[in-house]
C-alpha cells in the first residue's frame, strides 16, 4: 500500500474516536501539518471526512452511507458457500446455513451429505425452532426482552423425549448457547440426528446466520459428531471474518 493511502487511511480510525484537529492529526500521523492538511482536504473533498465550524474534523455522512450500502448488499450466502463446500468435502455430513427472518428461522444453504442417509431439509424452510442449533444460535443473540417475549408464545412440540418442553427450559438452554458460543441438538427433532453449530457475526459482533452439520446415528454417534465443534467453529469464524470484512489472523498488512 503506498504511504499516501495508508497514511489517509489511518486517519478515519483516529477520527472515529471523536473530532480532532490539524494539529491532532499530524501527530498522529507523525508528519507535518502541511501533509495533514492535504490529507484531510483530499478526504473531505470526498466526503469521508468534515470540517466543523470549531476548525476540527470529524467523519463525514458519506463514509456512513458507503457503510450502509456496503451491509446492505452483503450476500452472507454467497460469501458463506465456498467454505460450506470445504467443510464439507472434509468431514462429509450436511451442513446447514440458516438465518432469522419475520419470526421464523431459515434454511438458505445446504450442502449435502456423501453418505446414503441423507436429510430431508430444504432450502427455504424454516426450522424447527425450539430444537434446532441454527435457531437457538440465532435466538440467543437477541436482547433478553426480545427473547423472553419470543420465548413465551413459541409452542413447543415434543417431537421425540430430547425435545424441549416448555419457555422456562428453552430461554435456560438459550442462555446456555449463549455463554458458550455454539449449540447441539442432540436427537431433540429427530431421535436418529444429531446436529451441532455454531454462530456467524457481523463486524459489530451480532449474530447474522448460523451453521451446522448434520449427521445421522448409522454415521456417526452423538459423541463422535462433537469432536468437530472446533472445526465447525473455525469455520464460522473465518465466515465471520469475510463477511465483516477482517484479514485472517495468518495474513499481515502489506506496504
Amino acid at each position: 500500500m503506498s504511504q499516501t493511502v495508508d497514511r489517509a487511511l489511518s486517519i478515519l480510525p483516529l477520527l472515529a474516536q471523536g473530532p480532532a484537529d490539524l494539529g491532532q492529526v499530524a501527530d498522529r500521523l507523525g508528519v507535518h501539518k502541511s501533509t495533514a492538511l492535504r490529507l484531510l482536504r483530499t478526504l473531505h473533498e470526498h466526503g469521508l471526512v468534515y470540517r466543523q465550524q470549531d476548525q476540527r474534523y470529524r467523519l463525514g455522512a458519506r463514509l456512513f452511507a458507503l457503510a450502509q450500502e456496503a451491509v446492505e448488499n452483503l450476500d452472507i450466502r454467497e460469501i458463506a458457500h465456498p467454505h460450506l463446500i470445504a467443510l464439507g468435502e472434509q468431514i462429509g455430513h450436511t451442513i446447514h446455513l440458516a438465518v432469522h427472518e419475520d419470526g421464523e428461522v431459515l434454511y438458505i444453504d445446504k450442502v449435502e451429505s456423501r453418505y446414503p442417509v441423507r436429510m430431508y431439509s430444504r432450502i427455504g424452510k424454516p426450522v424447527a425452532i425450539t430444537v434446532a442449533a441454527v435457531a437457538k444460535l440465532l435466538l440467543a443473540d437477541l436482547p433478553e426482552p426480545e427473547r423472553r417475549a419470543l420465548a413465551a408464545k413459541l409452542d413447543y412440540p415434543m417431537y421425540t423425549p430430547r425435545s424441549i418442553p416448555n419457555a422456562a427450559a428453552f430461554l435456560k438452554e438459550l442462555a446456555t448457547v449463549r455463554e458458550q458460543g455454539w449449540a447441539t441438538d442432540l436427537g431433540g427433532h429427530e431421535e436418529s440426528i444429531n446436529c451441532i453449530g455454531a454462530p456467524i457475526r457481523g463486524a459489530d459482533g451480532r449474530v447474522v446466520a448460523a451453521m451446522s452439520v448434520s449427521a445421522p446415528n448409522v454415521v456417526v454417534t452423538a459423541e463422535e459428531l462433537l469432536t468437530l465443534l472446533p472445526l465447525v467453529r473455525r469455520t464460522a469464524d473465518a465466515i465471520s471474518r469475510e463477511y465483516s470484512g477482517q484479514p485472517h489472523p495468518s495474513q499481515g498488512s502489506t506496504t
